[in-house]
């Protein structure tokens, strides 16, 4: 194919907040995790499929398959739908007080 440019789970993306490796980033729709440290206004990769451990509200309960938000404001995964970008969803449940999800992360941003 002709046509054909990449695969897609990882992406190069122009990140307009630095970034260090792991760390979730939104660029647009498209939600990721930094493969490597990135700096303010450079491109870098971001891995846009799988299952990462993530920073979420910690008041938040999910249940297994429930829909996860990502909170740009506050860096950080949330059941909460308003004002947040859907990016995926919780392969384990996640109780109150704990301060990171599961999650897999959606292939397409709606």
């Amino acid at each position: 194919m002709q046509n054909f440019i990449q695969k897609g789970g990882t992406l190069t993306l122009l990140f307009a907040a630095g970034a260090v490796a792991g760390q979730a980033v939104l660029v647009g729709k498209i939600f990721g995790v930094a493969v490597a440290d990135v700096a303010a206004g450079d491109t870098g990769e971001a891995v846009t499929e799988g299952v990462f451990e993530l920073p979420a509200l910690g008041t938040d309960v999910a249940a297994q398959g429930a829909i996860l938000y990502w909170d740009a404001a506050n860096s950080r995964l949330t059941t909460t739908a308003a004002g947040n970008t859907r990016v995926g969803v919780a392969t384990v449940a996640k109780a109150n007080g704990a301060a990171t999800a599961t999650i897999k992360i959606d292939a397409v941003i709606a």
